[in-house]
């Protein structure tokens, strides 16, 4: 059998030791498709980041880089624009024909926290070689907000997969037509190297709410607490002026959403990957992958936007209202999971539109 492994494969990992654990699972570390990995109690800040490379584990690495040494059992700061390492509870003895890919989880990604996942003998950031053996580490870096964290937070998410899983685009074509995989935006442009995304800028309607840039020199933001920040504090509304466009500002952050809803029936998985690093002077951050069932209808989906945590680089740069920014890659699962993303596991994001991460407070800011 070939390709994404889901929750109940997942869950056997443990039990046959592919998967090795400082603790028993958390109850919803276990997604439809991928799993949550939690960090240890000890944090690094590191002067650079690195990889360690094919002859070199990342502890080796690490002896010549620490800064200083940090207890996450009761609780830490991180500061934006510092890098930190943290090993993972989690470590992997996977079989010779299993690799994995690691992202960052959704919420992770729309407060600007940038992390990856590093093995030992790594030579490419968040990839995992078929039948690695050993750690796993997190590569920690806030760029806007401090954050609060502590042993066994979750910022990271990881999937297993058997042989090749990704569906080409002769077959993408095929299931988007029978399913319905985007919809709402130019439909003769749907498949293309992937299925197309692109801005959505006009919300509404004039007036309306189509995004936001995130505040600086704010509070600290608990990655462990719901629903605990007043948005206002942390960000500014963006609204429709009336010509759907928008000038990114250097450096800045911002939470914008596509125009595009987009459907992960149940038998597939998918994950957003860059459309063109020629198109622009920005950076659409993905962070996340789409679970089987997101936006899909028996479990409360019509659709649902792909929040889209974007950052302009060197110059100030305009984009527009239907430009393509990014594309959705889909891949087989290997089996349909027994639970559906949305399905009364804790998906915060089910039948989204434009939204923070769940962190803020469900408010309308003023004048929205």
């Amino acid at each position: 059998m070939t390709g994404i492994l889901p929750a109940k494969a997942i869950e056997a990992m443990f039990a046959s030791g592919a998967i090795q654990a400082d603790r028993v699972p958390d109850e919803d570390q276990i997604q439809p498709a991928s799993l949550d990995l939690r960090l240890g109690v000890k944090a690094w800040r590191v002067r650079a980041s690195f990889l360690p490379g094919p002859d070199a584990k990342v502890e080796d690495k690490l002896e010549k880089l620490i800064l200083h040494e940090i207890d996450l059992s009761k609780g830490a700061v991180l500061e934006t624009n510092c890098v930190y390492i943290v090993r993972l509870q989690e470590a992997l003895d996977l079989p010779a024909e299993q690799s994995a890919t690691a992202n960052p989880k959704s919420s992770t990604g729309r407060i600007d926290v940038f992390t990856r996942v590093i093995t030992d003998q790594g030579r490419a950031f968040d990839r995992v070689e078929a039948g690695y053996k050993g750690p796993l580490y997190a590569e920690i870096s806030p760029k806007t907000f401090p954050v609060l964290v502590r042993e066994g937070s979750r910022l990271s998410q990881i999937r297993f997969r058997d042989g090749e899983t990704l569906i080409n685009d002769e077959d993408l074509t095929k299931v988007h037509n029978q399913h319905t995989l985007v919809s709402g935006g130019k439909d003769e442009d749907a498949i293309n190297n992937g299925v197309q995304v692109s801005i959505d800028l006009k919300g509404s309607g004039k007036d309306s709410l189509i995004g936001y840039r995130a505040k600086r020199h704010t509070g600290v933001i608990d990655v462990d607490r719901k629903d605990a920040q007043d948005p206002e504090d942390f960000w500014e509304p963006l609204y429709n002026r009336g010509d759907a466009t928008l000038i990114l500002d250097p450096n800045e952050f911002y939470i914008l959403v596509s125009q595009e809803a987009v459907h992960v029936p149940p038998q597939y998985a998918a994950e957003m990957v860059p459309f063109d690093p020629l198109v622009g002077e920005f950076r659409v951050h993905y962070a996340g992958f789409f679970d089987p069932g997101f936006g899909h209808s028996t479990v409360g989906g019509t659709g649902s936007r792909a929040v889209l945590e974007v950052r302009s680089h060197d110059v100030p740069f305009i984009v527009e209202h239907g430009q393509t920014v990014g594309r959705l890659v889909y891949e087989h699962m290997e089996e349909v999971p027994e639970t559906l993303y949305g399905e009364g596991i804790g998906s915060n994001y089910q039948g989204q539109a434009l939204k923070l991460s769940k962190h803020f407070k469900s408010k309308e800011p003023v004048g929205a």
